[in-house]
C-alpha cells in the first residue's frame, strides 16, 4: 500500500479550497461585467453549479470521468455513491495522498468548467433551462472529455497528450461550449458593443481572488507538495503578469489609454494559456505562453467577435477557448524534461506538437456537436431563452424575484 506524506495531505487539502474559492471569485468577475439588473442572476448560476455539479460528481460524476476504464472512453460505475473511495491512496490517482482527497481536489475542476460557460449567455437564459442544461453537459461532456485525458486508461492520456492541468479539459472544452450557446441562444436584445461593467470593482476583486485561487488550480495539480507544484506555481505567476502588460499595452496602443479592466482580463488570459503547461515548461517559456495567449485574447475579443456579431456576453470564447486551444499546442512545443516529465519540440520530439492539436480538435468537436444537441434537448423541453419582455426587466427580478441594488427612500 502507498504511503500516505502528510505534507501532500496538508498541501491538497489546501489547493482543493483555493479552487473551490474561485467559483464564488468567478461569480464577482462574471457579477461586476454584466449589467446591473442582471447581476444576482449570474452569481445565482455559479452558486447553483457549486451545488448541483458537486452533487452529481459525488453521486455518479466521478465514477464516470476516472472510474476503472472502460474502453479508454468512459469510467464504470464502480465508484458511484463513491463506493470504494476512501482514505486509502489509488495507485494511480495521488499515491501519496488519500483517495477520497483526490476526488475532492478534482470535484473542484468539475464545479469551475461549467461555471466558466456562464459567462457567454448571461442576461438572457432561463433559470430552470439553465440548471437542467448544465447538469446534461457536466454528465456527457465535461465527464468523458476529463476521462479521456487524466484517467488511467483515457486513450488521448495513452496516446500522450500533455494536461497539466485542465487547459484542453477545462478551458477548451468549456470555451468551445460557451460559444456553441452563445450563438444558438441568440443575441441580446438591443445590444451595442462593447459594454462596459456596471460595477468595475466587483470584476477587479473577483479577477484577484481568480488569480489567488489559481495557484491551487495549478500547482495543486502536482498532487503533493513537490518540485512539479513549485514549477507549476513559478510558471503560473510568471505568464499572467507577462500577460497581463502585454494586454494593457495592447489597449494604451489600440484605445490610447491603458484600463484596469484590460489588466485584469490580460491576466486571466495569461492563467488560461498556462495551465496546460504549468508543470511542464521553464518561465521563460512561460513569459512566452502568457504574452501569446494575451495577443490571441485581445484579437478575439476586440476583432474577431465584433466582426462576426456573436453575443459572447463575457468573452469566455475568447479568454478561455481561444488562450486554452494556444496553450494547449504550446506544451507540445515548450514542454521540456529540465522541469517535468513531458517532452516537446524544444527537447526534440515535435510528433508531441500534432498529439496536442489532435486532443484540442478532438475535444472541440465533441464539445461543439455534443453541446449543440444538449441545448436542443433543453430548448424542447423548457425552452432556454426568456421572453424580451423578461430580459428587458432584467433576470434578478424576473427570474428570482430579487434585486442587487435597492434604492432607500
Amino acid at each position: 500500500m502507498d504511503k500516505i506524506i502528510a505534507a501532500d495531505v496538508a498541501w491538497m487539502l489546501c489547493a482543493s479550497a483555493l479552487v473551490l474559492m474561485m467559483t464564488p471569485a468567478l461569480a464577482f468577475f462574471y457579477g461586476g461585467l454584466v449589467r446591473r439588473k442582471n447581476v444576482l442572476s449570474i452569481m445565482m448560476q455559479c452558486y447553483v453549479i457549486m451545488c448541483a455539479v458537486g452533487l452529481m460528481w459525488i453521486l455518479v460524476g466521478y465514477s464516470m470521468a476516472f472510474g476503472p476504464d472502460r474502453y479508454g472512453v468512459i469510467g464504470s460505475m464502480d465508484w458511484v455513491f463513491l463506493r470504494g473511495v476512501s482514505i486509502v491512496p489509488d495507485s494511480f490517482y495521488g499515491t501519496s495522498i488519500p483517495h477520497l482527497l483526490f476526488m475532492a481536489f478534482q470535484m473542484m475542476f468539475a464545479i469551475i468548467t461549467p461555471a466558466l460557460m456562464v459567462g457567454a449567455f448571461a442576461e438572457r437564459i432561463r433559470f430552470s433551462s439553465f440548471l437542467f442544461f448544465i447538469i446534461l453537459w457536466s454528465l456527457f461532456i465535461y465527464n468523458p472529455v476529463a476521462h479521456w485525458v487524466w484517467a488511467n486508461g483515457g486513450w488521448l492520456s495513452k496516446d500522450g497528450a500533455l494536461d497539466f492541468a485542465g487547459g484542453t479539459v477545462i478551458h477548451v472544452n468549456a470555451g468551445i461550449a460557451a460559444l456553441v450557446v452563445s450563438i444558438l441562444l441568440g443575441k441580446r436584445d438591443g445590444l451595442v458593443f462593447p459594454k462596459s461593467p456596471h460595477n468595475l470593482p466587483f470584476a477587479v476583486f473577483g479577477a484577484g481572488f481568480l488569480f489567488f485561487g489559481w495557484f491551487g488550480f495549478n500547482a495543486g495539480s502536482a498532487l503533493g507538495a513537490n518540485g512539479a507544484a513549485v514549477v507549476a506555481f513559478v510558471t503560473t505567476a510568471i505568464a499572467s503578469a507577462s500577460a497581463g502588460l502585454v494586454w494593457m499595452f495592447l489597449d494604451w496602443f489600440f484605445n490610447e489609454v491603458p484600463t484596469m479592466l484590460g489588466v485584469a482580463t490580460g491576466i486571466v488570459a495569461g492563467l488560461v494559456a498556462i495551465t496546460p503547461a504549468a508543470g511542464f515548461v521553464s518561465p521563460v517559456a512561460a513569459i512566452i505562453i502568457g504574452a501569446i495567449g494575451s495577443l490571441i485574447g485581445f484579437f478575439f475579443v476586440t476583432k474577431v467577435k465584433p466582426f462576426f456579431g456573436y453575443d459572447d456576453s463575457l468573452d469566455v470564447f475568447g479568454v478561455h477557448g481561444m488562450c486554452g486551444i494556444w496553450g494547449a499546442i504550446a506544451t507540445g512545443i515548450f514542454a521540456s524534461k529540465a522541469y517535468g516529465s513531458g517532452s516537446g519540440l524544444i527537447d526534440g520530439n515535435p510528433i508531441q506538437v500534432w498529439i496536442q492539436c489532435k486532443a484540442v480538435i478532438i475535444t472541440i468537436l465533441y464539445s461543439g456537436i455534443g453541446t449543440a444537441l444538449l441545448y436542443f434537448i433543453a430548448d424542447f423541453i423548457f425552452g432556454m431563452r426568456v421572453s424580451l419582455r423578461e430580459e428587458h426587466v432584467g433576470l434578478d427580478l424576473t427570474q428570482h424575484h430579487e434585486s442587487g441594488y435597492t434604492l432607500m427612500e
